[in-house]
């Protein structure tokens, strides 16, 4: 009998060419698919639910794959866990509906962009792998402004590579928000999806207007101008980590749940 397991994974994405298996190359996906043959002993397609970027992190990644395997799913995390190098982690394994998909069914994510904002350095913190670090001083206020520029469903052509082909280049942004804790500025973007680079230069602009390059108006001007070239630099990818995902609760329980 078919089984879906869902598996929530954490990941330092240091050392990873980024989340999608390629050929030759050290990837997330490639590393779980590779761990979990061996223990259910068969090939499995893993589900992602986005494909991050080379140096993007992970706290909250979901993802699933079909098995005919009968360890409990307690069982198979731990048996995954001690096949993993210690870069990545399986945080949680679940059977869910057998309509569950991790990219398809996703309602919401959440990613958070960490800036180390002081003249010294973040290694002082031990997190120079984890955050941007920027010398300059950036005023919040006008970066909290620029960014309720990005909140709502709008064509997001302006924040990816022109190179971007999509069906649709329009998605949804829910909320925008940027705090600070002392010497760290913490900047949470969740929405419905993204397109490829979308959140990094989102952050890019937003430095841009902390520094006093651009008002914070003027984000609505690069993103009706639907031109990349207005956007500005795109942030590395180490200060990018995918907080969590969000599905309808119906999903996340066997169909006989």
């Amino acid at each position: 009998m078919q089984r879906t397991i869902c598996l929530l994974t954490a990941y330092d994405g240091t050392e990873f060419h980024g989340w999608q298996r390629q050929p030759g190359l050290r990837t997330v996906q490639g590393v779980l698919e590779a761990a979990i043959r061996r223990v259910v002993r068969h090939d499995v397609d893993l589900i992602g639910s986005g494909r991050t970027d080379a140096g993007v992190h992970a706290a909250g990644h979901v993802s699933n794959f079909v098995t005919t395997c009968t360890i409990p799913v307690d069982r198979l995390r731990h048996a995954l866990g001690s096949r993993l190098d210690a870069d990545v982690a399986v945080l949680r394994a679940r059977e869910v509906n057998p309509a569950f998909n991790a990219t398809r069914s996703a309602s919401s994510k959440l990613y958070r962009y960490r800036v180390y904002n002081s003249i010294t350095r973040p290694v002082e913190w031990t997190a120079q792998r984890y955050v941007y670090h920027c010398w300059q001083a950036l005023n919040i206020e006008r970066m909290r402004a620029a960014g309720r520029c990005f909140v709502g469903e709008m064509d997001f052509s302006a924040m990816t590579p022109q190179r971007t082909v999509r069906e649709s280049m329009v998605r949804r942004v829910l909320r925008c928000d940027v705090e600070r804790s002392l010497d760290e500025i913490r900047i949470d973007v969740e929405g419905t999806g993204f397109l490829y680079n979308q959140v990094r230069t989102m952050v890019g602009v937003l430095l841009d207007v902390g520094r006093g390059r651009w008002d914070p108006d003027y984000v609505r001007e690069i993103i009706g101008s639907r031109d990349r070239s207005r956007a500005g630099t795109t942030a590395e990818a180490k200060g990018l980590c995918l907080q969590w995902v969000r599905y309808p609760a119906r999903l996340l329980r066997p169909a006989d749940g």
